[in-house]
């Protein structure tokens, strides 16, 4: 017969007990979360466990526990969770639900479960079955038993005290949470709605609440309109591995915050934190929000996150590391700081020598907020104005310059092009910097001199100490510090007295009294030429060192290139790793005419002059020898000779008696060349061509207009370029070569003619490119710059123009002879004469009165000198020009090279 069938016995998994006579068993995960059914016991009958009204029906009420049904199924959930059953199915109803027996163990000799709950009280047979049936009797036994000792429902009094008193909201969850002060509770998971996200019942008192797993999210069932869900990847697995680990069972959970009436929590069980499991198998991913309330370290969560990224578990199985490309030598290195650039960037010299810049992973310097008051006509000085920026660049600069730090590369910004409200960016290396254990980037922060930039929660490109940056930002905004501060803002007036003669003037005798003044170098131009801050006078100089003659780097001159001298790219290097952002003391002796202060640096007790000539990188000057380091200067250029290193690398060393013909021979021989002159400007500097070349730039000239008329510019095409060479087309109709000297618009281009010296504003449609057969390469350019020697052009503008004029009547294009004397900063110096009289035409300025006589002391020019101080005193004498009203110079005799 049908019916006497044996049932089969199948087995499983005990996932949830869903009450004292209900429960859902589970098979073997195979690749993925296991099927599960539910088996309500035959023959039993336990209580109801208490039930919420549904929201969706207004009417409807809470349903409270039954006595013992609490107790049933705790007997049930503490026996069989997680245990091995096997299990019969005796009834199917049409509905699908199925009635069984489960056994704990393997096999049907286990022991019955309904049998245990009868026997203990916390169940009762189902009436009306045939009392015959072995299974029933045995039942009925149970029972009895249980009546007799007086077992759970078969107790006295009505059982009121195993019905619980469930709480389903708490009124002020934050007060909640602050109460527990971060203890274990003891606690049932009831509920896993995914992988971080739980119901949990909190012991003693009935609290059932929801529990969002602090630090980390697993990916979710996302709801659709239709109400399915949605899995996430790995959504289903995620949500398997906390409920096979937690449903059901006995935890302690940490309350450590609330977010929207949800508590955060770390839940503690006897086997493992489920947080740091769920990252370590990449379940789960760290979320900035909420890791900083885990109590046990957000360092561990990175640290397991870290574990499952470098294996690609899961989630991250696409994973790739923001250095993946990058050397091991590359990731973590140690350097040395060498400038502090911004309050975000520094410069470090690598072991290999090579310089590089790192940019401080995830910080932002201080910036101005908003629509800033800034004077539209003032130039922006970021360092200055910009709130706190000062600040931020002095702590990094005292903390770290010439200081060796560890540098590990966490992320590398590619280039960004510009867009309307955000500047190019070029590729920048972004790294944590420490310094003795001490992270710079959250010192800076901690301090309020810097910000965290927030991320989007997939963006990896963020420091590897993300989490300590922003508990230092929370301490700093806590706290008031800097930026966050609501006291003034600091302000920084610095006044910059660099090339302002006036200014400079005013403050020399200042800072000559004071003998040795504290400053910190802000910018090294050169080997001797730098930029001083000085703090007591809050101004900014630029200071030239004495003693000293060094090579000069490359420089823009009109009409050329001036290429560097040899070794100046060494000195300028040399002094920048020696002084560049250092604190040292300067000693001001004088000015030069263009308002830069003259004197000695010292840095750690060292003079910067002598060290200079030392490693033979530069020469001692003759202006030297007045002052108390001559000797220290000579004793270096000595030893520096005989190395025969760098500039003294083709000295050769000469007799003494050779040398003094070779002095008195210069004095006296001057070696004139023939020029034509093009053009005076308003300083009296004027231009020339050089008349031995001139053959040679008619060629050209024809050469390239040939050229240009077999092969003319298309207009319009050229796109010019400050400072480039191109041709220009003359008002002439001639073309020429020229140089770009600023670009206002393609309509006003403004140029300058490399050959003969004068300036046009023209369209761009009126140049174009000069072909390389014509460079300056081929012929430098033909106008060149000089200055008078000997002679100071008036500071008057009127009696300026008075002389000028004189030498445009005198010798503009004329030819005349020329002797370099002296080269100076901008052009070489040179006494001009006239081709037929040879007549110094300087002298003749002298002599009406029109200029003054600029004393030198060098030995050569004392002839020259005294021979033009007589002109100025019988210019003098008979009131001419400038002197019509006297000597106007008594107040000011030091300037022009009198003693009082």
């Amino acid at each position: 017969m049908a019916s006497s069938a044996v049932p089969t016995v199948q087995r499983g998994i005990i996932k949830m007990v869903l009450s004292g006579c209900a429960i859902i068993v589970r098979g073997q995960p195979r690749g993925g979360p296991p099927p599960e059914r539910q088996i309500n016991l035959s023959n039993i009958r336990a209580g109801n466990l208490a039930r919420r009204a549904a929201a969706t029906q207004p009417d409807a009420k809470d349903t409270p526990d039954e006595p013992w049904a609490f107790p049933a199924r705790e007997f049930l959930r503490k026996k069989l969770i997680g245990k091995e059953v096997c299990f019969t199915i005796e009834n199917k109803t049409p509905q699908g639900r199925e009635y069984g027996m489960i056994y704990l163990g393997k096999d049907t000799n286990g022991e019955n479960i309904a049998e245990s709950l009868v026997a203990e009280g916390l169940a009762t047979r189902r009436e009306g079955m045939r009392a015959n049936n072995p299974k029933q009797n045995r039942l009925s036994e149970c029972e009895e038993q249980a009546k007799a000792a007086k077992k759970g429902m078969w107790s006295e009094g009505n059982g009121s005290h195993t019905i619980r008193d469930l709480k389903y909201t708490i009124e002020n969850p934050r007060h909640f949470v602050d109460s527990h002060h971060q203890k274990p509770v003891n606690a049932i998971i009831e509920h896993v709605r995914d992988g971080s996200v739980v119901r949990a019942l909190l012991l003693p008192d009935y609290y059932l609440v929801t529990v969002m797993l602090s630090g980390i999210k697993c990916p979710t069932f996302r709801r659709e309109a239709d109400g399915s869900e949605t899995p996430e990847p790995f959504a289903a697995e995620a949500k398997f591995f906390t409920e096979s680990r937690l449903l059901q069972r006995d935890v302690q959970i940490i309350l450590e915050s609330c977010h929207n009436q949800n508590i955060l929590g770390t839940i503690l069980h006897p086997n493992g934190n489920i947080t740091e499991l769920l990252l370590k198998e990449g379940f789960a991913r760290c979320v900035d929000w909420s890791i900083a309330v885990y109590t046990r370290g957000a360092e561990k969560l990175r640290a397991a996150e870290r574990f499952a990224k470098e294996r690609r578990l899961r989630i991250w199985r696409d994973y790739v590391a923001p250095t993946a490309n990058l050397d091991q030598k590359d990731k973590q290195f140690v350097a040395k700081v060498m400038q502090v650039l911004n309050a975000d960037a520094i410069v470090v010299k690598l072991n290999s020598g090579d310089y590089k810049t790192i940019h401080l992973s995830s910080i932002r310097p201080p910036r101005l907020e908003g629509e800033n008051t800034q004077d539209k006509n003032k130039k922006l000085r970021p360092l200055y104005d910009i709130p706190y920026m000062f600040e931020a660049r002095e702590f990094l600069r005292k903390k770290l310059i010439g200081k060796k730090v560890n540098v590990t590369v966490d992320y590398i910004r590619p280039a960004s092009p510009a867009t309307e409200t955000v500047p190019a960016f070029s590729e920048r290396t972004c790294a944590t910097v420490t310094i003795g254990g001490i992270n710079i980037a959250e010192a800076l922060v901690s301090k309020g001199l810097a910000t965290v930039i927030r991320y989007r929660q997939d963006d990896d490109q963020r420091s590897s100490h993300y989490d300590e940056l922003l508990a230092a930002e929370a301490r700093a905004i806590k706290n008031g510090k800097g930026l966050h501060s609501k006291k003034e803002v600091p302000i920084h007036r610095v006044a910059d007295i660099s090339g302002d003669t006036q200014k400079a003037k005013q403050f020399l005798p200042f800072l000559q009294r004071a003998g040795r003044s504290e400053a910190v170098v802000e910018y090294v131009f050169s080997g001797s030429r730098l930029k001083l801050y000085l703090p007591k006078e809050t101004c900014l100089i630029t200071f030239l060192l004495a003693g000293i003659e060094c090579p000069r780097g490359a420089r823009n001159l009109p009409g050329l290139v001036q290429e560097g001298e040899p070794f100046s790219e060494e000195a300028t290097l040399f002094t920048k790793e020696l002084v560049l952002q250092r604190e040292v003391e300067v000693e001001v002796e004088s000015m030069d005419k263009a308002g830069n202060f003259i004197g000695w640096l010292h840095i750690d007790g060292a003079n910067l002059s002598v060290l200079l000539v030392e490693h033979a990188l530069s020469k001692v000057h003759f202006t030297a020898e007045r002052s108390s380091y001559y000797k220290s200067l000579l004793s270096a250029e000595e030893a520096a000779k005989q190395k025969k290193e760098k500039v003294w690398a083709h000295y050769e060393e000469q007799p003494v008696e050779e040398v003094m013909p070779v002095l008195e021979e210069k004095e006296r021989s001057a070696s004139y060349k023939p020029v034509f002159v093009t053009e005076i400007t308003d300083d009296l500097h004027f231009y020339v061509q050089d008349v031995e070349t001139g053959t040679q730039l008619e060629k050209l000239m024809e050469n390239m207009r040939n050229d240009i008329a077999s092969h003319p510019p298309v207009e319009g095409s050229y796109a010019p370029r400050r400072g480039e060479f191109c041709i220009a087309k003359f008002v002439d109709g001639e073309w020429y070569r020229a140089r770009v000297e600023k670009v206002e618009s393609p309509a006003k281009i403004h140029v300058f003619y490399i050959d003969y010296s004068n300036r046009e504003v023209l369209p761009s449609t009126r140049l174009g490119t000069l072909s390389p057969a014509f460079s300056t390469r081929v012929l430098p350019a033909q106008a060149t710059e000089y200055a008078f020697a000997f002679i100071q052009v008036p500071q008057d503008d009127d009696a300026r123009t008075d002389a000028v004029d004189s030498v445009v009547r005198d010798i503009q294009n004329t030819q005349c002879l020329l002797n370099v004397e002296h080269l100076s900063a901008g052009c070489p110096h040179v006494t001009p004469q006239f081709a037929d009289s040879k007549g110094d035409v300087g002298l003749g300025l002298v002599k009406e009165g029109l200029v003054m006589v600029e004393v030198r002391k060098e030995k050569q020019f004392q002839k020259v000198i005294t021979e033009y101080l007589n002109a100025q005193e019988s210019a003098k004498s008979a009131r001419l020009n400038l002197w019509r009203y006297g000597d106007f110079r008594a107040d000011d005799a030091d300037e022009f090279g009198y003693s009082r």
